[in-house]
């Protein structure tokens, strides 16, 4: 009987259609918020269109399900280097505006090249290019150590701003063990290599290093990390390849860590020096990735060790040794899972003997126990081939060969995006052609989101799209689907787009069907809503 009146209702006109809506509105189911819900279970029936005289031009909505395909996934990212103002800023006395105009000509670059993540380095050498109350500003951003910007700003708060405005990940890139470069202008009373003399050794190449094993050391690198984490809203922590220094920087002499090494010795300890070494290192990685995770569980924690763990592995491989050198136990840290990220810089041509780029990835990954994220760091700067840009994409696509599902890569530096013509035009043109969300860290464990709305108008045309953020936590982008003909096209969107013209007809095709989803800082999706166009 209530449909029957419905439809009586609606015969009526202009006036008893506009009682109608008032009272299928009146008696819809309602959800928390006192608002009225769909039901695409209702049993009301429409009314006939050709008895109710229009009362706007707008297409017909309707939620319904789909089979949406898969959304592209790579992590592509970029080192961009202030130690020795190698990328940014490219000088220390640049002003505040010319620090702020180079990055953003950078990262506007690399949205436009469908590039994914920055790894930015805020601390090259126990300074900080932000506001810290535990080491001083760098001499790489004014050229003073101790000396803050001026006008002052915080230059990791506009990075990361910038970067997630654009869509890219920001990860902050830190140096753990190194005191001062020799790079950095002199050692001053503001350096950390004076406030911290009890706990640092000065190289012979006039660099000067924090003693690993001294638990001073560990505690106060700890606290570093841990301030930036709670402090600002980055995507992940990432270290490089220094532990203990590179013999290099000593003159082929051992590390100078007499005092500690005596100190453990005499409170019995049993190791090797070579062990004791790298046993520190490992606590020290473990208890960073922990501490990481407990502040913040949805910040990752990613590490580039050297490419090589020792010669041998695998077999056929030759070079420098990080296990006996760096004391850097790296197959460990993947091993036992203290990575969420994991990227071996595999500096080499693919053909180069003794150094094969697919033997070592594939050996890496064979250690990839717990399955984190592996994905390789590229050398798009200085890489040794006559072809370069070639290069590059052939080791992108002989990765992804290799990681199937989880593939991604991170490229030294991103001067090696611009120093030669072709390599951005290679990399777009070619594995870079359509925009990728990072993969997905389903160790992380993290809020679900919730499904957005998403509302259609006809606009001539086009159709008006635009979707709601509200009450959706932790977004930090969205997936567009439309489907013309049958079938769907995605575009990933930056957090800030909530609306977007689509057209009618396009290419001779016609639109069926629109659907949203939002995706959350680990690359997790939530459910979709999906409208049909008609």
């Amino acid at each position: 009987m209530k449909i029957t009146k419905i439809k009586l209702i609606c015969i009526l006109g202009l006036f008893a259609s506009f009682t109608t809506s008032c009272a299928v509105r009146e008696n819809a189911p309602k959800n928390k918020s006192g608002k009225t819900t769909n039901n695409s279970k209702s049993t009301v029936k429409k009314p006939d269109p050709k008895s109710v005289p229009p009362i706007a031009a707008i297409p017909v909505e309707e939620d319904f399900k789909v089979n949406l395909p898969a959304i592209n996934r790579e992590f592509r990212g970029v080192w961009i280097a202030s130690v020795a103002n190698i990328n940014w800023p490219s000088r220390n006395n640049l002003s505040v505006e010319q620090q702020k105009a180079e990055a953003i000509n950078m990262l506007n670059m690399l949205q436009e090249n469908n590039f994914n993540a920055v790894i930015f380095q805020v601390r090259p050498s126990a300074d900080a290019l932000y506001t810290s109350e535990l080491e001083p500003w760098s001499y790489f951003l004014t050229g003073k150590t101790g000396e803050p910007p001026y006008p002052n700003y915080d230059p990791l708060q506009f990075w990361i701003e910038e970067s997630h405005k654009r869509g890219l990940e920001l990860h902050v890139w830190l140096n753990p063990y190194r005191a001062h470069h020799s790079n950095g202008g002199a050692v001053t009373s503001q350096s950390m290599a004076s406030k911290l003399s009890d706990i640092t050794i000065r190289l012979k190449n006039g660099m000067y290093w924090f003693d690993p094993a001294d638990p001073k050391t560990q505690g106060h690198v700890s606290n570093v990390v841990k301030d930036i984490v709670k402090r600002y809203d980055i995507d992940a922590v990432h270290f490089d390849d220094y532990f203990y220094p590179y013999a290099t920087y000593n003159r082929g002499a051992d590390f100078p860590d007499h005092k500690t090494w005596a100190a453990y010795q005499s409170s019995g300890g049993t190791l090797s020096r070579g062990d004791w070494r790298r046993d520190n290192v490992n606590k020290f990685v473990e208890r960073i990735y922990k501490e990481i995770h407990a502040e913040k569980n949805h910040v990752k924690f990613g590490i580039s060790p050297f490419g090589i763990w020792k010669p041998g592995y695998p077999e056929g491989i030759v070079g420098s040794s990080q296990y006996d050198e760096l004391f850097a136990d790296a197959k460990l840290w993947l091993n036992k899972g203290w990575v969420d990220y994991f990227s071996p810089q595999l500096y080499w041509p693919i053909d180069s003997k003794g150094q094969g780029f697919a033997s070592l990835l594939n050996w890496w990954k064979s250690e990839n126990t717990m399955n984190r994220h592996l994905w390789p760091g590229l050398n798009t700067v200085e890489i040794k081939t006559a072809d370069r840009p070639t290069e590059i994409k052939n080791q992108v696509e002989l990765s992804r060969q290799i990681l199937n599902n989880d593939a991604g890569e991170i490229h030294w530096s991103i001067a090696g995006l611009t120093k030669n013509s072709n390599m951005l035009p290679t990399l777009k043109n070619g594995p870079y052609k359509e925009k990728a969300l990072t993969p997905k860290s389903p160790w992380i464990k993290t809020i679900p989101l919730e499904k957005p709305s998403l509302f259609i108008n006809d606009n001539g045309n086009f159709i008006q799209t635009s979707w709601s953020s509200k009450k959706i936590a932790n977004v930090f982008q969205w997936v567009l689907f439309t489907q013309y003909n049958g079938i769907w096209e995605t575009e990933i969107l930056t957090l800030e787009t909530l609306s977007k013209e689509i057209l009618k007809f396009k290419d001779g095709k016609t639109l069926n069907a629109v659907a949203i989803k939002a995706i959350d800082r680990l690359g997790n999706e939530s459910d979709y809503m999906a409208k049909k166009v008609k």
